[in-house]
């Protein structure tokens, strides 16, 4: 199936009910920019989440230095919060009420991310340009998509962006120059309900090596590969992946095939350390990435389930390196597995 590209506008599509109008109150829209310095072992998650049947808003910023950050506050800065009002909208500019500013200097190619914490130690000023196309994304969790609200178009994108610029951490001043993913959903029903959408953890793993290949999945470990997820969720026939496209040059294709094998797990946040990424495009060309995570952090942007950010240093088949978030999201039973094979170890420990 053939990747879409969105219009620009979609950038600023943030819709509310009509007067009189009852919408899911699980109808999320949602921004998502980041970057990362790994030369520092730092990761930037900036989130905006908006819930229009209400109106309310979470988000804020997270930045997290290192692999052992096993709590949302172990991580070096954290201003993010569950309950806010609706953004202030003035044109092309999104301000959250705890300061984080989104501006579309030109919507579908080139924002601007600012914010200052209230102590004014930390600050974060950067522009993402686009390297790719506005490419349309669909729904995050396998399942999701049957919860939509069919009166109301769902939809999502997803683009690399050149992020440059500065962050200043506690009083320590880091240059920002990366390739970074951003993306976002509108019109989304993401259920909060337990039970509701029954999968394995899921894995996106976006990654930009250069105008000659850039490549992007969303997964879970392939079934063939022992994954400890076995025996808790029942994925039938279908393909591990559920969305995964390769941009080579000025061509963007269709991922037909994806194996994602995972080598090492955090022993207490359970996500993966090291990982291989297997996949095949619509004309056959292979491909295989092997990864490993050089700053990770569990977060708070969806309480209901474990939520994991890192920056991940990728190798591709010519030993070239890139860095770029590794995102994975899983539910409450497969927690409950993973603490359970690893209570002896995590007991001998303390």
């Amino acid at each position: 199936m053939a990747i879409g590209v969105h219009a620009p506008e979609t950038d600023l599509m943030l819709p509310r009910p009509e007067p009189g109008e009852q919408w899911d109150p699980h109808t999320i829209h949602t921004y998502y920019f980041g970057f990362s310095i790994p030369e520092a072992g730092i990761g930037a998650f900036l989130y905006l989440r908006l819930q229009p049947a209400f109106p309310l808003s979470q988000g804020g910023v997270c930045l997290f230095r290192g692999t052992d950050n096993v709590e949302a506050t172990d991580i070096a800065f954290l201003d993010y919060e569950i309950t806010m009002p609706w953004p202030t909208v003035d044109g092309r500019t999104i301000t959250t009420d705890n300061g984080l500013r989104i501006e579309f200097l030109e919507p579908g190619h080139r924002a601007r991310i600012t914010y200052t914490s209230k102590e004014g130690t930390t600050s974060v000023d950067v522009t993402a340009e686009a390297v790719t196309p506005l490419l349309a994304r669909g729904h995050v969790m396998p399942g999701e998509e049957n919860h939509h609200d069919v009166s109301r178009a769902a939809g999502g994108s997803e683009q690399f962006m050149h992020m440059t610029g500065g962050l200043v951490l506690d009083g320590e001043r880091h240059v920002v120059d990366c390739y970074a993913p951003r993306d976002r959903s509108w019109n989304q029903v993401r259920v909060e309900k337990r039970g509701a959408v029954p999968v394995p953890p899921v894995g996106w793993s976006p990654m930009y090596f250069g105008p000659d290949l850039v490549f992007n999945q969303i997964s879970f470990e392939a079934p063939d590969t022992e994954p400890p997820w076995l025996g808790l969720y029942d994925v039938g026939d279908r393909p591990s992946h559920h969305y995964a496209w390769v941009q080579v040059g000025d061509e963007t294709r269709t991922v037909t095939w994806v194996r994602r094998s995972v080598l090492e797990r955090h022993p207490r946040t359970h996500l993966p350390l090291r990982q291989v990424v297997e996949a095949r495009d619509e004309r056959g060309d292979e491909y295989r990435f092997e990864g490993e995570a050089v700053a990770a952090a569990s977060l708070p942007a969806w309480p209901n389930v474990s939520f994991h950010d890192s920056v991940y240093r990728w190798r591709d088949q010519q030993g070239r390196t890139t860095h770029a978030t590794y995102q994975e999201i899983w539910f409450d039973e497969f927690q409950k597995e993973m603490r359970r094979r690893h209570a002896p170890a995590t007991a001998a420990a303390l």
